[in-house]
């Protein structure tokens, strides 16, 4: 479990598209496969002092093509491979509801972010929203973090809007470790 000392410095991660191949609605353990150079940027941003959060979107739960279980067996396993890999992630939220829920939790909502500042005593500030997709990183605006865009994900990279939030594009995770443990050593 992650020390709740000080406000600490977060990097919020998207799972499908970021950490994991995003095959759609992925709710089968066995089809997770990490992404090339994941674990290697969770340990590196962990070296560097960031609690690693998931926080990621389970439409296929609240669309009945999976259940909670399947999602917690799919995650389970995600960090299983990471433990495999020497790397981990300190905490994990999900949305299960469809976009026309109009659930606060469901990104770009901030909700889930909220609650994960809150219980782990993270610093905004200091802290990275990371994904593939603009709704990833579009709650930075309102956390006061920084953003960055990863190109791994399967969807058309929206870079006028990742502009429009300042955001860092990168290729990878791995490439945005570098980005984000610089950025820190800067402050």
């Amino acid at each position: 479990m992650v020390s709740t000392d000080a406000s600490r410095p977060a990097v919020f991660l998207d799972r499908d598209g970021t950490l994991i191949h995003d095959d759609g609605y992925l709710a089968d353990p066995a089809r997770v496969r990490l992404l090339p150079g994941v674990a290697d940027a969770l340990i590196a941003l962990a070296d560097a002092g960031f609690v690693r959060v998931v926080i990621t979107n389970q439409s296929g739960i609240g669309r009945g093509m999976y259940t909670r279980t399947d999602f917690e067996a799919t995650q389970r396993e995600m960090e299983r491979q990471l433990r495999n890999a020497g790397a981990s992630i300190d905490a994990t939220y999900h949305c299960p509801h469809t976009p026309d829920a109009g659930c606060p939790c469901r990104k770009p909502g901030s909700a889930l972010y909220r609650e994960a500042i809150a219980t782990l005593n993270l610093d905004p500030s200091t802290s990275w929203c990371v994904g593939d997709k603009l709704r990833d990183i579009e709650p930075s605006l309102e956390l006061a973090c920084r953003a960055m865009l990863v190109q791994t994900g399967p969807a058309p990279l929206d870079v006028d809007g990742a502009r429009r939030l300042n955001a860092e594009i990168v290729d990878d995770l791995l490439a945005g470790s570098v980005v984000i443990r610089r950025y820190l050593s800067g402050l």
